[in-house]
């Protein structure tokens, strides 16, 4: 009822918004922004007005923009981050479209300052805890054994960190992995790991464009209580055909776009293959440290596609896709045993985009989703199965409306359908199958209906407010098993398909405000309020792919989340420096954590939300943050300070404790040089608080053996993890359209052995009284250094 009720309102205000719109006696200049060489759009182009700074607006997500002036002769200018600035005259005495083309900048120190120098978006706007980050400086970094990964890069920013190596995951804010929304052409990306955690899902050579929100996003972002990392495919050269590539010591990848129908129809297509298995299985055997490896292979795989039809100027249609598979097998011969775990994303996205009007622009996608985890083993005659997976299904449509030059409005709605496969169990010997109970599905609808609008109030003064309604309902087919208090099954309540089982809801403002306190001076406070109704089960402290996705049913509530920020932003030298620094307060209700000493065995002919405790959390921090923009060296310095607790009742004896992921202190240095046309470097240097364990604080001998008795949990940290990579780039002087580039990278420059785990190792025997029990450090990576051959024509 409520859900209805909302969307009627924001029917109303939409109808309002768009007739206060028309009844100015203005026109409109609207159109798209691309790129001069390839004509893909341009994402977050700014166009404004050169004697009017603040009549200015952006290109949106597909490179759309609207500006509404009153009729007079303009001249705006154009600018895009690594391309020339274009200023254009226009006389506006009627509502006209013109797409604008955009050109590589020349790169020459003097040209970069002039077309920069009006680059203060961080100081006019009200964004809060946003992080744009191009492909371009993220392919300056340096790589892991070559491979380029946007997940790594965010994780240089200032409230972005990770669990430490081989682990590509990240938490924002205090959130868990489970709390970040990642979206790859809207579409929803469950697992975003190769490798286990080694490296992103996201290949580079696809990546058009991405934007993390660490607070304050807007309302059309929902479902998650930490963070949004919304990523954009590319669309597709549709000018000529093009071909990019790059072979590394781990993986290589391969790239083609061009026009099926010039300025019309374009495409793109981008595989990557990880091949180590291929190069290091033959020589095991004669490796004898690494005989214990034989039989085994791991490697991945991914494929991006694309397809962009430009109808006419008023309809555009996208297909696009991505499918990725990890691969793990182990065979033993000599036991007759062998292994495989397979687990992959596969997302699909229908977009179509319409203009009503030159104020009003439409987004309607339809996407799939799906995510799945597989185990299986045979020894002998006997062959067992785990599956596990979540698929979704969705409809949602937005609508950008550009009203007047004080107002950008966007509104809409979504729709989720969603089906989790928690645990599928099978096991056979022979001809016998045995018993592990029907497999379990569960099924839920989601939805969710939003407007915001962002507005400048005054010179000083400008408010972006957003109200969003979600909606989630449990429903049947569904067995609900019904204990004592001795937690026996005494009774079983069946639901039929499609049946309410629970129903959840509530509404979720979001709001910001810039004061701006000179031309180069901002500050901003935020608050956010999120409902996520997904939870990730983790039986560890880093996410893996073994870990569950559960909806929340009549025995999980959903998290709630509050989240409140107040920042100060200032720009020096003409823009060249961007500074800030963000304070954030956030709580988060409904936390989920499995039961002590809980195992995977016991949700076996149970239901699985009886696995779980429930509690609370909270974070707070402070952020610092400069950035050089550009020149011939450019980078940035970022710090954190921050808190991470929660507090089960039922776990820590009731005691808050700190989050797995809690780091007291995070920095990262990162710094770009460009010594010519031919030569450029790149150097990272990170550092963070060891993370919290639990260990044994006692050990003592009972009926002859070693027994371990655990204290507090997360009482003891890891030793600080830092460590510095280093990169060189040459680039070949372009011949016969040929553009090729070689890339020199050294990751862990002084071998820091980091932390991976800590466990406890005996030596020695009981009876001899010699038994010692040391604790030990297991690391993962050493200095790797590695070279990559880019190549593109």
């Amino acid at each position: 009822m409520y859900f209805s009720k909302l969307i009627n309102v924001i029917v109303v205000v939409f109808l309002l918004v768009v007739e206060n719109g028309f009844a100015q006696q203005k026109f409109t200049i609207s159109g798209y922004v691309k790129d001069a060489e390839t004509g893909e759009s341009f994402v977050g182009a700014t166009i404004s007005n050169i004697d009017n700074k603040a009549q200015a607006t952006q290109t949106n997500l597909y490179g759309f923009y609207s500006i509404s002036l009153i009729k007079n002769t303009y001249k705006l200018s154009i600018d895009a981050l690594g391309k020339q600035q274009k200023i254009i005259e226009v006389n506006l005495n009627k509502s006209i479209v013109q797409n604008i083309e955009l050109s590589d900048k020349i790169i020459e120190v003097k040209e970069i300052t002039i077309s920069a120098e009006k680059s203060d978006k961080n100081v006019r706007s009200t964004d809060m805890g946003k992080i744009d980050l191009s492909m371009d400086k993220i392919k300056s970094l340096p790589a892991f054994m070559g491979e380029v990964d946007i997940l790594k890069a965010i994780q240089l920013m200032p409230g972005v960190k990770t669990s430490g190596d081989g682990n590509s995951g990240f938490y924002v804010r205090g959130g868990g992995p489970d709390q970040n929304l990642i979206l790859l052409d809207g579409a929803q990306i469950y697992n975003p790991f190769h490798l286990l955690g080694f490296f992103s899902v996201f290949n580079s050579n696809a990546i058009n464009n991405l934007e993390l929100y660490k607070g304050a996003m807007p309302a059309n972002y929902g479902g998650r209580l930490a963070s949004v990392l919304d990523v954009s495919m590319n669309e597709g050269n549709n000018i000529h055909w093009k071909v990019d590539g790059g072979i590394g010591l781990i993986a290589s990848r391969l790239t083609l776009q061009g026009p099926l129908v010039k300025d019309k129809v374009s495409c793109i297509f981008s595989v990557r293959r990880s091949y180590a298995d291929l190069i290091i299985s033959p020589f095991l055997p004669y490796i004898k440290k690494a005989k214990d490896f034989i039989g085994t292979r791991v490697y991945f795989y991914d494929l991006n596609a694309k397809i962009n039809w430009i109808i006419n100027d008023k309809n555009r249609i996208f297909l696009s896709g991505y499918f990725g598979q990890d691969k793990f097998r182990y065979t033993d011969k000599a036991a007759d045993f062998s292994a495989s775990v397979p687990w992959g994303n596969t997302v699909s996205t229908f977009r179509w985009n319409h203009l009503f009007s030159s104020k009003i622009f439409m987004n309607t996608s339809v996407i799939l989703s799906d995510f799945k985890f597989q185990f299986k083993a045979t020894q002998d005659d006997f062959e067992a199965s785990l599956t596990s997976g979540i698929r979704d299904v969705t409809l949602k449509t937005d609508f950008d409306i550009f009203p007047n030059i004080l107002h950008k409005t966007k509104a809409g709605f979504q729709y989720t359908y969603h089906t989790f496969t928690p645990f599928k169990s099978e096991a056979k010997q022979a001809d016998t199958n045995f018993d592990l109970g029907n497999p379990v599905y569960l099924y839920a609808n989601e939805a969710a209906a939003y407007i915001n609008d962002e507005f400048d109030w005054t010179d000083w003064l400008k408010i972006n407010a957003g109200l969003r309604y979600s909606y989630f309902r449990q429903i049947g087919p569904f067995d609900r098993y019904v204990k004592n208090e001795i937690e026996q099954i005494i009774d079983t309540v069946s639901y039929k398909a499609g049946e309410n089982i629970k129903t959840y809801g509530g509404f979720e403002p979001r709001f910001s405000v810039r004061f701006t306190t000179s031309k180069t001076t901002s500050i901003k406070m935020a608050y956010t309020k999120n409902y996520q109704y997904l939870h990730l089960a983790s039986l560890s402290g880093i996410s893996l792919p073994t870990d569950v996705w559960i909806p929340s049913t009549s025995i999980i509530k959903p998290q709630i989340g509050n989240q409140y920020s107040v920042g100060f932003y200032k720009n020096f030298m003409q823009n060249m420096f961007e500074a800030s620094v963000e304070v954030y307060y956030k709580t988060m209700q409904n936390q989920v954590e499995f039961k002590e000493g809980y195992l995977p065995e016991n949700s076996v002919k149970d239901n699985n939300d009886y696995a779980f405790v429930f509690g609370k959390g909270e974070a707070y921090g402070i952020e610092f943050f400069l950035k050089k923009k550009f020149g011939k060296l450019d980078g940035w310095v970022g710090f954190t300070h921050s808190y991470t607790n929660r507090t089960f009742v039922q776990l820590n004896y009731g005691k808050t404790y700190y989050a797995p992921y809690d780091r007291r202190n995070d920095a990262s240095f990162v710094l770009n040089y460009k010594l010519n046309n031919k030569w450029s470097f790149g150097a990272v240097w990170v550092y963070g608080t060891g993370r919290p364990i639990t260990l044994p604080n006692q050990r003592y001998f009972f009926e002859n053996r070693l027994v371990s008795s655990y204290g507090l949990r997360n009482s003891i940290r890891m030793p600080a993890y830092h460590r510095m990579d280093i990169s060189a780039t040459y680039d070949i002087p372009k011949k016969k359209h040929i553009k090729q580039s070689w890339n020199f990278s050294v990751f862990n420059v002084y071998n820091r052995l980091n932390p991976f785990f800590l466990y406890y190792a005996p030596s020695g025997t009981i009876n001899s009284g010699t038994l010692v029990v040391k604790l030990k450090q297991v690391s993962l990576f050493p200095i790797i250094p590695s070279v990559t051959w880019n190549f593109s024509f």
